[in-house]
């Protein structure tokens, strides 16, 4: 599998294990204090060949994740769910303990962030779903964020990022019915 865009990554074991998985370049932020010059790089490929986002699924990745998208405007997104990033015997969590398929998979499935519209999903929905204001919330948008490819967000989070990912209401539905079924199912 070949990644036309750039590949912006926490360090080099991530970089190492992206290209056991697939053919792509990357760029290394080594960890959340991006310096300038290496904002202006991710900016330079953004411009020459596009860049896709995909850092841990941790506080540490979403703080680079939003550095970077805020310095640079436009980047597609590739989100890891933590039980697929794993290290064995829980010793970590990280891009560079997933398997080459969970890469593929989240490589192929990316996002473009864009600017958030008056989006078809309110806040209302997200309550009508249980995704806010209730006991099983966080594990329903835990759960949703893993089927829709779009991270593990808290309540205010997650509204913006279905409309900027632009998440139709049917999407969701369809998604919650299925989380909803799950739920049944393990009672």
């Amino acid at each position: 599998m070949n990644i036309k865009e750039i590949i912006v990554v926490e360090g080099k074991d991530d970089t190492s294990r992206i290209r056991e998985a697939v053919n792509a370049d990357t760029i290394e932020t080594n960890g959340s204090a991006i310096d300038d010059s290496v904002l202006e790089q991710i900016r330079h490929a953004k411009e020459k060949r596009g860049v896709i986002i995909f850092t841990d699924p941790d506080y540490p990745g979403e703080r680079i994740r939003h550095i970077v998208a805020q310095h640079v405007p436009g980047c597609k997104h590739a989100f890891l769910p933590k039980h697929l990033a794993r290290a064995k015997q829980d010793k970590g969590i990280g891009i560079e303990h997933a398997s080459k398929e969970d890469i593929r998979e989240a490589l192929s499935a990316v996002y473009e962030l864009v600017e958030a519209q008056d989006g078809e999903i309110t806040k209302d929905d997200l309550i009508s779903f249980g995704l806010i204001g209730g006991a099983s919330s966080r594990r329903r948008r835990e759960r949703l964020g893993i089927e829709l490819n779009i991270g593990k967000t808290n309540g205010k989070q997650l509204l913006k990022r279905l409309n900027m990912f632009h998440i139709t209401m049917e999407q969701l539905e369809q998604t919650m019915e299925h989380i909803i079924q799950e739920e049944e199912d393990e009672k």
